[in-house]
């Protein structure tokens, strides 16, 4: 099933990037439009998985788990500032 692409999207680049663009369409058999888009998704999903994600190797990923499913620990000058009132709750 063809998705119907009824948005655009427009930039302005100087001459030397649009030849630079130009060239490298051409040399990976692309439209411009088509390489422009891909260089973008792919800039665009390694901006989001760092932000929303993050890889350990094998063993570091076990121990953050492991520390993950300790028992946490009771910290008395959090739970007495977590006890007062709001400074905020008057406004």
């Amino acid at each position: 099933m063809a998705v119907l692409k009824d948005r655009s999207l427009n930039i302005r680049v100087t001459e030397d990037e649009k030849v630079m663009v130009e060239q490298a369409a051409h040399l990976t058999h692309l439209s411009m439009s088509r390489f422009m888009l891909l260089a973008a998704l792919r800039a665009a999903e390694e901006v989001l998985a760092d932000q929303t994600r993050f890889v350990l190797p094998p063993a570091e990923w076990d121990e953050f788990v492991a520390l993950l499913d300790r028992p946490a620990h009771v910290l008395p000058g959090l739970r007495e500032a977590a006890a007062r009132p709001s400074p905020f709750a008057d406004r």
